[in-house]
């Protein structure tokens, strides 16, 4: 058992998105638009639109280097400039695979508030329980995370070089965690 990764299987992400589609829809957040931070949210935001069926605009937000190495601070790779007037006043639901660092899901909250949104709520598949490099800005009310882990390393199969194995290895840490009683999917 690799006690430093954390393997995600498409049919786990799947389990989470529909479970934070019902805590989204139990809070009374009803968003008009979803937000999804390319690449890691794309996945995610286009399950969740399965079940609240709302459009889905993609941002390209890049944190590393092609080196993949950590840049100074996140960029805009993509943008949705030519929507951009079509989020004034409405609610975003902005989704990423993962809160760590925060620093991308802040920066891109701070452009989506330059384009006067009703409100921003976030939604991630995962958040990760450690110090974070910045914190939300106050106008983030809402927040969704499908789980909290410690500060591990996250496999997601949209990564996998063979999604099989990767699925297997899902299974054997899932298996794992069971025998130590900590169930995660229900």
């Amino acid at each position: 058992m690799d006690d430093n990764k954390f393997y995600v299987s498409y049919n786990s992400v799947h389990k989470l998105v529909k479970k934070l589609s019902k805590e989204l829809i139990e809070s009374g957040y009803d968003p008009d638009v979803i937000v999804a931070i390319g690449s890691g949210g794309y996945i995610p935001a286009r399950i969740i639109k399965t079940f609240i069926n709302r459009p889905i605009y993609a941002v390209g937000i890049s944190y590393y280097g092609i080196d993949k190495k950590h840049k100074d601070h996140p960029t805009k790779i993509q943008w949705i400039d030519e929507v951009q007037s079509q989020l004034v006043g409405k609610k975003v639901l902005l989704i990423d695979e993962v809160d760590d660092t925060r620093a991308t899901l802040a920066y891109c909250i701070g452009e989506l508030l330059k384009y006067k949104p009703e409100e921003i709520a976030v939604l991630v598949l995962h958040n990760k329980n450690k110090e974070k490099d910045v914190e939300f800005p106050v106008e983030i009310k809402r927040y969704f995370a499908g789980l909290n882990l410690d500060d591990v390393w996250i496999k997601y199969p949209w990564d996998a070089d063979d999604i099989d194995s990767h699925t297997e290895k899902e299974h054997q840490m899932l298996d794992h965690l069971k025998k130590e009683g900590k169930e995660l999917y229900q």
